[in-house]
């Protein structure tokens, strides 16, 4: 699976909570803090979203990470879960993160053996 297609999924998954809660996007927008713009970039996969915005909206739907993720997860994880879910989350970014810098290290690498 693309990032891509991740993201687009992810906004898929948070426009259907918006709407299996019966809320518009302008009563979502203004409790998170964000604009009507920002939120309908986020359903429609135009934008990505950092972690703390994930978690506020797990809490804002008051859902799992793991059901603003995935469409077929569980809704009703309880809150210690979310917790354990957070960490392992957090331990996969910084795994992502070691990733892309062992990978910007090779790029750099390579662009000093062109001599660029």
């Amino acid at each position: 699976m693309t990032s891509q297609h991740l993201i687009t999924e992810v906004g898929s998954n948070i426009r259907q909570l918006r709407l299996d809660k019966g809320k518009g996007q302008t009563e979502v927008a203004k409790a998170l803090g964000i604009s009507v713009a920002a939120l309908s970039k986020i359903e429609n996969g135009q934008t990505d979203i950092n972690l703390s915005r994930l978690i506020q909206i797990a809490k804002y739907f008051e859902v799992s990470i793991t059901a603003v993720l995935y469409k077929d997860a569980p809704a009703n994880i309880q809150p210690s879960q979310n917790i354990a879910e957070i960490s392992s989350l957090k331990k996969l970014l910084a795994d992502k993160d070691t990733e892309i810098m062992k990978l910007q290290k090779k790029v750099i690498d390579l662009y000093d053996k062109l001599g660029l």
